[in-house]
């Protein structure tokens, strides 16, 4: 089945190398799981610390951070590029254990703030919680299911379905229901805030369509539909910040919930909490700078910079 699904997407060629590449990511994350958590995630760190500035995404950051921060020079895009790398590498280390984590253990190694706001948006129903791909993301989800709320979740597939099926099947120990970004992914999200139940999704990343809200002084195109879709449905919608602290140590913050104003015009509400949201969240960006992932294209053109020549 799963090769099948492969020589669909990309041929018999691309469906041998994707099974060769699955089992050799599978090997590499036995091994990681067979070490304690905060073994691998520093190895995962220093994977990609040494790997990451040969890549083409490396370049991406870059120009992202020299555009981000005009003021920076060389050493200081430098630094935070480091640090980039080495927090996905951390988190890829630490996928493996996310079924093992324990939020709820006060001396564990996750701190948790405004819980209050998660207990009163579950009481009303149905909720969205939206995060950014920051320090180990797939915490949000972790936070909420421990505490007896677990979300549908809103993911981007692998290309990989061998690769797919793994991610999903270690998600699926942390979240209520997986959804596939697209149309059809959508459609269950209606359906899910329409039956009471949450929803989460990441609200960080480049699209072609949605709205252009102010990100860093540049227009961002940002994606309006789910928010919509919760103003529709009278779902709060909870911003959740998550910040690697130390090492393999984070603080997830659930924030109040996003207000839209007094208006009859809906989208007039939608674009006032993207404008809210991308103003929290590169307010949290600035303080972390290295634990957001820069490597994508966020923005719609990325202009040339003499930093990188």
């Amino acid at each position: 089945m799963l090769f099948k699904q492969a020589q669909q997407r990309r041929g018999t060629f691309r469906a041998v190398t994707y099974y060769i590449e699955y089992c050799m990511a599978r090997a590499v994350l036995a091994l990681l799981a067979a070490l304690p958590r905060t073994v691998a995630s520093a190895i995962g760190g220093r994977l990609f610390r040494l790997v990451g500035p040969f890549l083409k995404a490396d370049k991406i950051a870059r120009r992202n951070l020299a555009q981000a921060f005009p003021d920076w020079g060389k050493a200081k895009i430098d630094a935070t590029v480091w640090e980039v790398w080495d927090n996905l590498g951390r988190g890829a280390g630490e996928f493996p254990h996310a079924n093992n984590l324990n939020v709820l253990d006060p001396d564990g190694p996750i701190e948790t703030i405004g819980l209050e706001h998660l207990w009163e948006a579950k009481r009303k129903g149905a909720f969205m919680m939206v995060s950014a791909h920051m320090a180990n993301w797939e915490l949000a989800t972790t936070v909420a299911s421990q505490h007896g709320c677990p979300m549908t979740a809103i993911y981007r597939p692998a290309d990989n379905p061998w690769m797919d099926r793994y991610f999903r099947d270690i998600r699926s120990g942390f979240t209520g229901k997986l959804l596939p970004k697209g149309r059809s992914g959508m459609r269950d999200a209606v359906m899910t805030l329409k039956e009471g139940r949450p929803l989460a999704l990441l609200l960080d990343q480049k699209l072609n369509e949605g709205m252009a809200v102010p990100f860093f002084g540049r227009e961002a195109m940002t994606a309006s539909a789910p928010i919509e879709m919760a103003l529709r449905q009278g779902a709060p919608i909870l911003p959740v910040r998550i910040e690697r602290i130390e090492d393999t140590r984070f603080r997830v913050t659930i924030h109040p919930p996003l207000v839209a104003p007094d208006t009859d015009d809906r989208q007039a509400k939608v674009r006032a909490i993207l404008v809210q949201y991308n103003t929290l969240l590169e307010a949290w960006i600035r303080e972390r700078p290295g634990q957001w992932f820069w490597l994508h294209k966020r923005w719609p053109s990325e202009p040339r910079t003499g930093v990188l020549e």
